[in-house]
C-alpha cells in the first residue's frame, strides 16, 4: 500500500479554507480517483513540535492507494481539473510525497 501525501506548509497570513477542503476538495478527488482511492484522511495543523512552537503545515492529507501505478492510472485523467480547484481553497504551494506505507495499524 502506498500513501499519497499532500502538505500545506504555513506561513503567517496565508489563506486554508478547510471547510472547503473538507467538504469539496477532498471528497471530489476520492470521486475522481474512483476504486483507486481506498481511502483518505485530512489533518489541520495545529502546533510544532516543541512547546509554543508554530505548526510546521497549516493542513494536509493522504490518499491510500494500492499502487503507484493504480494512483497514476487514476489521477492521469483529473489532474488539471483537481489542481484548478486549489486556488478555491488556499494561496499555498502544496508539496507532495508519495510514501510506501510499513505499517499501516499497530
Amino acid at each position: 500500500m502506498i500513501k499519497f501525501n499532500v502538505m500545506y506548509p504555513f506561513k503567517p497570513g496565508m489563506r486554508f479554507d478547510h471547510d472547503y477542503y473538507r467538504d469539496k476538495h477532498m471528497p471530489m478527488v476520492a470521486q475522481r480517483l474512483g476504486k483507486a482511492c481506498l481511502y483518505y484522511s485530512i489533518d489541520r495543523g495545529l502546533a510544532g513540535g516543541a512547546p509554543g512552537a508554530p505548526t510546521p503545515f497549516a493542513a494536509a492529507c493522504s490518499i491510500h492507494c494500492d499502487s503507484v501505478e493504480s494512483l497514476q492510472a487514476a489521477m492521469d485523467p483529473h489532474v488539471k481539473e483537481i489542481l484548478a480547484d486549489i486556488p478555491n481553497y488556499t494561496d499555498a504551494q502544496p508539496v507532495v510525497w508519495i510514501s510506501d506505507v510499513v505499517v499501516e495499524r499497530s
